[in-house]
């Protein structure tokens, strides 16, 4: 050790290197020990400090204050000088250390002082005596910046050898990080005791902890949980295979969510939804999981009553039309692959009308009821009978073989005994008999490319002939009826010269808020075909979906889009809005769609949140991860999605969950009789409250006026669109629209609303 410079007083600078070097390692020194040898130093060294001592000061990284016996700063070290902003000469002989203090801190200490006039120095050390040699406590610095600062203020008397007060050292600590760490462990015992069970397990599945909300739910407490395993609430329900997947899952992403059956306590088994994630240490090791879950008994109650309302007649139970349309796809599907024909047959009570006009609608229900009976007994267990509407039903007929004629008779005979089972008389009110024909309409279905509505409308057409045939009576779609088929074709030829003509055009209509501010629109598709003039989607859509060119033209679509939205976002009055662009599942499908999808963005310098793709619940059915992946790769792009006529398919709520939807939309055939039809009114106000329940966005479609409006508004609608806000309109149009050129669109909502 080298003598000091200035003075020489090796024991003098032993003593300051001992106490700097405990204050600089030490992260919480005793701060009565450490000023007490500070002090004895100071007072034992001449009063100019040695160059060691200063060196150390000045390298201290805590801040060090020294202030004169009235307060003034007389020393500001360096540290203190990067904590607080201020340099040397702002502060040293000008202010004391209350300059640096919150004002409304000062107050508050005053008052608990029970002397509020203070406001001095003086308030800082007050207590500080031969009893107290320290003062330590937690205070509020301002910074030069006007921020603040938490930190832990150590003060100190400097005495000299006689005992008098010759100055004051403060000593400064930033305690920000531990404050942020109080903080977050009160955020996580809060957290902790949320409304979700949580459960935490060791690595070997043993419980270590639950919370109140477990006890709630399961009806066990933590004691009887703690030490057990999970398989405590195992039901049974679901088998090994099942477990074998979650694990899979859980070791290799380190996450596991999904829905699951468990049992309480009581014995009684519900559903959850339940996410696991594994914890690791720093150095990779597993040590424990979390898991939390919920209750979702209503969830699945309401997905149930959704599904009912949607698929089944509320009268007769039986299938409606939308459940029927999706048997016989798959019933075609089904056909296709193992070559048998199948039957459809068309149902129509001949003179209904006359029924219930003359006996009334409750008569005429009753007898409604019964026909649906008849028709269950009159085929097998794998055949479907459905009430289309009104009077009308159809029962669908599978496996009739691979002959034709073999086909054709068994559906006849079928049809026959429908017909005299109709036949036969119905008691409705009293002793009273009723009697009632039906003609029926057949079509075959075979392996052909013929969709369920083309089935549906062929099989219409015979009945049409049988009813001309003076009713109660049977008749097949047959060959008279090529010349619709021979229009498909033509069709089909014109469509794929289409896009070759430029002959497609986009059409937008506005979507909009419950203030009904503009946040977007939805793209439409038209066919201006050069021999038959305007071809709507429904027209075409269809056939374009058969032949795969919905794939060429779906692209063809998107580019478009994005390059309207480039247009957009030139000018700050669009700039906010999105597009939304339907997308058909065979285009999904495609290997490179994502690509694609980022290739039309980047050419066109689009921002993705502004590119909304809307896909039907159909897409949802079929190679489910790859669905998910591409879907997710798309929202890491910053692409949103739309579940687009909802209600209509088969989308659950495990569905929902777990693909990245933020929006979905209500068919229209639930908007139009919404005010006039219980059961439509049943079924949107049950898909509004799952939507919110979810979390996702609900969009009204076909909203035409403004009674519809307020009762969708009523029922949390959040978003809208229909002919009350804008036709679709060409988007050419569309755009002038916007900026003012031909008539005001509705104003524009703000930006952060159009996701």
């Amino acid at each position: 050790m080298e003598l000091c410079l200035s003075c020489g007083d090796l024991a003098a600078t032993c003593r300051c290197l001992r106490f700097f070097r405990t204050m600089m390692t030490d992260p919480a020194p005793s701060a009565a020990c450490c000023l007490a040898e500070f002090r004895r130093t100071i007072c034992a060294s001449p009063p100019s400090l040695c160059v060691l001592q200063n060196g150390i000061l000045e390298n201290a990284g805590r801040a060090i204050l020294v202030t004169d016996k009235a307060g003034c700063l007389v020393y500001f070290n360096p540290a203190a000088q990067r904590m607080l902003g201020y340099t040397w000469d702002e502060v040293v002989g000008r202010v004391t250390p209350l300059s640096f203090h919150l004002p409304e801190e000062i107050a508050e200490r005053a008052g608990a002082l029970g002397t509020s006039a203070i406001a001095n120095f003086s308030l800082l050390v007050a207590g500080l005596g031969p009893d107290f040699p320290t003062i330590e406590a937690d205070w509020t610095y301002v910074r030069k910046d006007g921020s603040t600062l938490p930190v832990s203020l150590t003060f100190s008397q400097m005495l000299d050898e006689a005992g008098d007060i010759q100055g004051y050292l403060a000593i400064v600590s930033d305690i920000s990080k531990r404050r942020k760490l109080e903080q977050d462990l009160r955020i996580a015992a809060i957290a902790f005791e949320s409304q979700a069970a949580i459960m935490v397990t060791d690595a070997r599945q043993r419980i270590l902890q639950v919370n109140e909300a477990f006890t709630r739910l399961t009806g066990y407490s933590a004691e009887e949980a703690i030490g057990q395993t999970p398989s405590l609430l195992k039901s049974g329900w679901q088998d090994a295979s099942f477990y074998a997947a979650m694990w899979r899952e859980l070791n290799s992403a380190g996450r596991w969510q999904g829905e699951i059956w468990n049992r309480r306590k009581s014995g009684e088994i519900f559903p959850e939804w339940l996410t696991i994630n594994g914890i690791r240490d720093a150095g990779g090791q597993l040590t424990h999981f979390v898991s939390t879950f919920s209750d979702i008994s209503d969830l699945k109650v309401a997905e149930s009553e959704i599904h009912h309302l949607a698929f089944y007649d509320p009268l007769t139970a039986m299938p409606n039309r939308r459940l029927l349309l999706n048997r016989l796809e798959k019933a075609c599907s089904a056909s296709k692959r193992s070559g048998q024909y199948g039957a459809l047959l068309m149902i129509d009570l001949d003179h209904f009308k006359m029924l219930n006009d003359t006996l009334g609608h409750d008569v005429g229900d009753r007898l409604l009821v019964e026909v649906a009976l008849r028709l269950a007994g009159c085929i097998r267990e794998g055949d479907t009978a459905a009430r289309l509407g009104g009077d009308e039903f159809v029962v669908m007929i599978e496996n009739l073989g691979r002959n034709a004629a073999a086909a054709g008779v068994q559906a006849e005979i079928v049809a026959e005994k429908i017909r005299f089972a109709l036949a036969r008389p119905y008691l409705l009110s009293g002793d009273t008999e009723y009697f009632r024909s039906a003609s029926i309409g057949i079509s075959l279905f075979h392996d052909h490319d013929k969709t369920a509505d083309v089935l549906l409308k062929q099989t219409d057409i015979a009945l049409y002939r049988a009813k001309d045939a003076g009713r109660n009576a049977i008749r097949f779609f047959d060959d008279a009826m090529q010349t619709a088929l021979d229009e498909r074709a033509a069709l089909e030829a014109g469509l794929r010269r289409a896009l070759a003509r430029d002959e497609f055009l986009l059409y937008a209509q506005p979507q909009v808020d419950t203030e009904s501010r503009l946040i977007g629109a939805e793209v439409l598709l038209r066919w201006q075909a050069a021999e038959r003039g305007m071809v709507l989607p429904g027209d075409f859509i269809p056939l374009a979906e058969e032949t795969g060119l919905i794939v060429p033209i779906g692209l063809w679509v998107l580019d478009q889009a994005c390059a309207e939205l480039g247009r957009w976002a030139s000018d700050p009055r669009t700039a906010g809005l999105y597009l939304a662009v339907n997308v058909s599942a065979r285009q999904f499908r495609q290997p490179d769609f994502v690509m694609q999808v980022g290739d039309a963005l980047a050419r066109h310098e689009v921002d993705p949140g502004r590119l909304k793709l809307e896909l039907t619940e159909s897409l949802l059915l079929d190679n489910v991860e790859d669905v998910v992946e591409k879907m997710q790769a798309l929202r890491r792009m910053g692409v949103h999605f739309s579940l687009d006529d909802f209600g209509t398919g088969y989308a659950s709520l495990s569905y929902l969950k777990r693909f990245p939807f933020e929006q979905l939309k209500v068919d229209r055939s639930f908007i139009r009789d919404i005010m006039h039809n219980s059961e439509d009114a049943g079924i949107v106000r049950a898909i509004l409250a799952m939507g919110n329940t979810l979390r996702l966005n609900v969009v009204a479609e076909g909203v035409e006026d403004a009674e519809q409006h307020a009762y969708l508004a009523r029922h949390g609608c959040a978003f809208f669109q229909g002919y009350l806000f804008g036709k679709p309109v060409p988007l050419t149009d569309f755009r002038q629209m916007l900026r003012g050129a031909q008539g005001e669109p509705p104003p524009l909502a703000e930006a952060d609303r159009v996701n």
